[in-house]
């Protein structure tokens, strides 16, 4: 066995083990991007739409746990995870063998025309880490945002009512029907008009502006099909609920006949050391869309609803690929690591990693409040008590170049996504570094 496949977090291939700082950290040989990475970037320009969000030129050639490298053979300490994706790095040996077992089998048979086992099994484990104990069914997509398409639909052909209610800030996907509850960038929504109509937004934990201003003055409540939340708001900002909002807005989707629709795309799957993010609030939500992690780095999302829900016939609603054997098959052994270690080590480590923000706020007064749970964590940047969007890009881009991979959200958080196996060690070097860039800029 290669050296840093027993351990799952995956050290740097070679290293001596002594448990220093630079073992776990990255290391730059060429200021990136270096030539190669450029090339392709060249050659990414000309074939790829501008469309894509891309946060620094990393072009990266493979992966290793908590590590990944780039064309050029710089190594990076990627804290990341693929955006959420990757909850166990890159390349975790026990998901690799189940894809090249499945692999061997069958790639691909349409799951929405014909049946298989891994299949089945995939839906059965997901219906069973669903909040609440009624029955439940799931319907698989490709992607978080499929997975929300397929709670529109369901919701209003359930209630038979129109309307939907989400949040400001908010974040539910770019297709037409999710991109009508998205409410975050105004670049995300111009020139898409007309989207989805009988969609009101709120502020996020503002429970009486939807009982006296929306029930009040421009949605009634008899309606509405259902209101979409995000327990803690990703690309909003890693904003996490107000301890009342989400019970209150159980109690005000019961007295209303309304679904409660939770959106665990980025914050759930044991990210909160949780195994899902609505659990800290002890909330059963009526229908819970799972998406990046669910794959294990392969392409799945979950719609999963109360049985009694699913009143909608063959046909309805149905994809191709959703429910790939291999994205199945790599669902299931994620799952299984999250209950077996991911859970505890996303507490722990998500413990030490929100001491550490808390060690950069007193050093560094650009530093404004620690956002998140455990291991979607973020820290926001600030003049003079105001939202500074350039200087934490350029932080971003700074801990890029020094091989540190994190990203933004909202307007000004910094986001910190590890896997959910990460060491000490990487979080010691990952904190090293910002710490370093903070001092610098």
């Amino acid at each position: 066995m290669a050296v840093g496949m027993r351990r799952r977090a995956a050290r740097v291939p070679g290293a001596k083990g002594n448990g220093s700082v630079s073992e776990y950290g990255p290391r730059i040989v060429v200021t990136p991007p270096g030539p190669r990475a450029r090339k392709v970037v060249d050659r990414d320009a000309k074939a790829i739409t501008p469309a894509y969000t891309r946060a620094y030129p990393l072009v990266i050639a493979r992966g290793l746990g908590s590590m990944a490298w780039d064309v050029d053979g710089n190594r990076f300490l990627d804290f990341t995870a693929g955006v959420a994706v990757n909850a166990f790095g890159h390349a975790h040996p026990e998901i690799v063998a189940v894809i090249r077992e499945q692999a061997r089998k069958f790639l691909h048979m349409c799951g929405t025309d014909f049946y298989y086992e891994v299949m089945a099994g995939f839906a059965e484990k997901m219906g069973s880490i669903a909040p609440g104990r009624e029955p439940k069914q799931c319907f698989l997509a490709n992607s978080g945002t499929e997975a929300i398409e397929a709670a529109i639909k369901l919701a209003r052909y359930a209630t038979g009512r129109p309307r939907m209610i989400a949040f400001y800030n908010c974040f539910h996907g770019r297709s037409m029907g999710s991109l009508s509850l998205t409410a975050s960038k105004a670049v995300q929504r111009r020139h898409f008009s007309p989207l989805l109509g009988d969609v009101s937004h709120a502020p996020y934990g503002d429970l009486d502006f939807i009982e006296n201003v929306l029930f009040q003055k421009t949605t009634p409540p008899e309606d509405v099909a259902a209101i979409f939340v995000e327990p803690i708001q990703g690309e909003g900002g890693y904003t996490v609920a107000p301890r009342d909002f989400l019970p209150g807005l159980r109690r005000l989707c019961d007295r209303h006949g309304i679904l409660l629709v939770v959106d665990e795309i980025q914050c759930g799957l044991g990210r909160t050391g949780r195994m899902n993010a609505v659990d800290h609030w002890n909330v059963v939500p009526d229908i819970i869309c799972w998406a990046k992690p669910v794959g294990g780095g392969l392409p799945l999302g979950v719609m999963c609803a109360r049985k009694d829900l699913h009143k909608w016939p063959a046909g309805a609603h149905a994809n191709t690929f959703g429910g790939n054997p291999l994205a199945c098959a790599a669902g299931l052994k994620t799952i299984e690591l999250i209950e077996r270690e991911g859970l505890k080590n996303a507490r722990k480590m998500g413990d030490l990693l929100s001491k550490k923000i808390d060690g950069l706020i007193a050093a560094h007064p650009t530093v404004g409040e620690r956002r998140g749970i455990a291991l979607m964590a973020g820290f926001t940047i600030v003049k003079d008590g105001k939202p500074d969007h350039d200087r934490r890009d350029a932080i971003v881009q700074k801990c890029f170049e020094k091989g540190l991979l994190i990203l933004g959200c909202g307007e000004n958080t910094v986001r910190l996504l590890p896997a959910l196996n990460v060491e000490r060690g990487h979080i010691d070097a990952a904190i090293e570094i910002i710490d370093g860039v903070l001092r610098a800029s």
